[in-house]
């Protein structure tokens, strides 16, 4: 079966044979339609299932990427037909009847860029385990992430989340037909891709679409991961004239792509992020609750979770620096820490508790030896706070595990390090991925010997013990090592370095003062 039919609901799909890792066989379907293409007056709607075809649908070929610009090339890809996923398999149904875990990955980008690109998320390595791969494209930008406040618009935001839970709906529809199991199914995601698999935790409209979830290195804590309506002030800025949201869908519904785009780059700003918002209730909403409120109920999708961080996350600016610096750009320069960068979301800078707290914050990362890391302060305040106290949130009100990594790992597939040319020592945020996926767009930067060989094993391992059992390291696992999920106040963090161990060290003095800042929240003052 070099080329494979098989049929879905849809229609009938034909892909191709490719090698795994080990050199064994698996199956690749690429660039299959789940929704039609959201254009015209689908643009920035929720999205809308493909309907059926008749012929046999070629699958060999990567499908385009949201329209974007690309970070490793500077090169503006994509279109806005882009609702369409990857699935691998080892086997097919008749060839074995035995269904496997689905593994459904959701790629970062800072909900403006990325893709399910086969060449960059290359699916080798995670095709040596017997699970069936999934990865779901959509939208981002203002075309994934455009809100407005006026029912009558039918624009309620989250059209990007809408599409990964559309992808979601297709597993459960179709993934027997690739020898899948749909009621075995775990959503896994980096940065922007993570805090979307976190939304989907917390969403009542996700419910049974998913039974485990691995969060790397994003969760709906970090600053980065909500945003407000900007619609009409980004309007404004095309056409100062506009007054109503109406007037400005109209407006930006109008204009192409490209024009689009362009508007959507002169306006973005580290203080006007683009990515998911609190809907009001719709038929399609994702959240219509603020995701704190969830999280800290227990009225949510409790499934064993995996979530984790890099040890120097912050290195992500140094990488940005380089791009930038090699496009002739000077973009990313890092501030000095100051109280207006400590502040969690939702809390009262003016506070005399919490301006104390801020005031020793700030203190320590102005002290030797971590005042010379300038990349500490954006570490801990973008992802490492924000993560830890999620997972310590979800043991509280959770009656499944939770599992908390850390990353150390510095060798040759770490990706955004090698890619940026980034000399600083340890694991920069997107590193992982170098061991999880076969980053075919980099081989020729990337490096692998024995020490990478091991890492791809024990990443590949852990992620899908996971997604088979709900537990990394089970009874009898080959990796030699239990790992406990989170307990109490206890972390029993999992150090992944060039071995696996668990981590003894104290905690350190800055995160017990953002454990207290989190804790000011009312509402996490009894889970922290």
């Amino acid at each position: 079966m070099q080329f494979p039919v098989v049929t879905v609901v849809e229609g009938q799909l034909r892909g191709c044979q490719k090698t795994n890792l080990l050199g064994d066989k698996f199956y690749s379907f690429l660039g299959i339609p789940f929704g039609k293409p959201p254009v015209g007056d689908l643009r920035f709607k929720a999205p809308v299932p493909i309907e059926p075809w008749n012929t046999i649908k070629e699958a060999t070929v990567d499908g385009d990427a949201c329209y974007q610009r690309n970070d490793l090339t500077n090169i503006v890809e994509g279109s806005e037909n882009c609702l369409h996923l990857n699935v691998y398999t080892k086997n097919l149904p008749e060839e074995s009847k035995e269904l496997k875990p689905v593994m459904v990955w959701f790629y970062g980008g800072a909900f403006v860029r990325g893709s399910n690109s086969s060449k960059l998320y290359g699916p080798e390595f995670l095709m040596t385990e017997d699970i069936v791969l999934v990865a779901v494209n959509y939208r981002v930008g203002f075309l994934g992430f455009l809100q407005t406040n006026d029912v009558s618009l039918d624009v309620f935001g989250n059209a990007g989340l809408k599409d990964q839970q559309l992808g979601l709906k297709w597993v459960q529809r179709n993934i027997r037909n690739f020898n899948g199991d749909p009621q075995n199914v775990t959503i896994f995601g980096e940065s922007a891709g993570s805090a979307s698999v976190h939304y989907h935790v917390l969403s009542p409209t996700s419910k049974g679409l998913f039974h485990k979830a691995i969060l790397q290195s994003g969760c709906i804590l970090n600053p980065w991961s909500s945003a407000n309506n900007y619609t009409l002030e980004f309007a404004k800025s095309i056409k100062e004239d506009i007054k109503t949201e109406r007037e400005a869908l109209e407006l930006l519904r109008n204009l192409s792509v490209e024009d689009l785009f362009e508007a959507q780059n002169k306006f973005r700003s580290p203080i006007r992020v683009i990515a998911p918002c609190i809907e009001k209730p719709n038929p399609t909403s994702i959240l219509t609750s603020p995701p704190a409120e969830v999280l800290s109920s227990s009225q949510y999708n409790r499934v064993p979770i995996m979530m984790g961080f890099c040890d120097r996350e912050g290195l992500l600016f140094e990488f940005y620096r380089k791009i930038a610096s090699a496009t002739g750009k000077n973009e990313f320069e890092l501030k000095k820490p100051d109280k207006s960068m400590l502040l969690p979301p939702g809390l009262n800078g003016e506070d005399p508790q919490i301006k104390s707290i801020l005031h020793s914050l700030e203190d320590i990362y102005s002290r030797e030896p971590i005042s010379k890391d300038v990349y500490a302060l954006h570490t801990d305040y973008n992802f490492v706070a924000g993560i830890i106290a999620a997972a310590k949130i979800h043991a509280k009100t959770s009656d499944n595990p939770v599992y908390c990594y850390r990353v150390s790992l510095d060798a040759g597939l770490n990706l955004l390090k090698h890619i940026g040319k980034v000399t600083e020592p340890g694991t920069c945020h997107g590193d992982e991925l170098g061991y999880i996926f076969d980053i075919h767009i980099a081989a020729g930067v990337l490096k692998r010997g024995d020490i990478e060989e091991k890492a791809i094993k024990n990443f590949v391992k852990l992620w899908t013990n996971f997604a088979k059992t709900g537990n990394p390291t089970p009874q009898g696992n080959d990796l030699n090592i239990i790992w406990k999920p989170v307990s109490g106040n206890e972390l029993n963090l999992l150090d992944i370095g060039t071995e696996l161990r668990p981590l003894t060290e104290s905690e350190p003095e800055q995160m017990k003062l953002w454990k207290q800042l989190f804790k000011l929240n009312p509402l996490f003052t009894d889970l922290l």
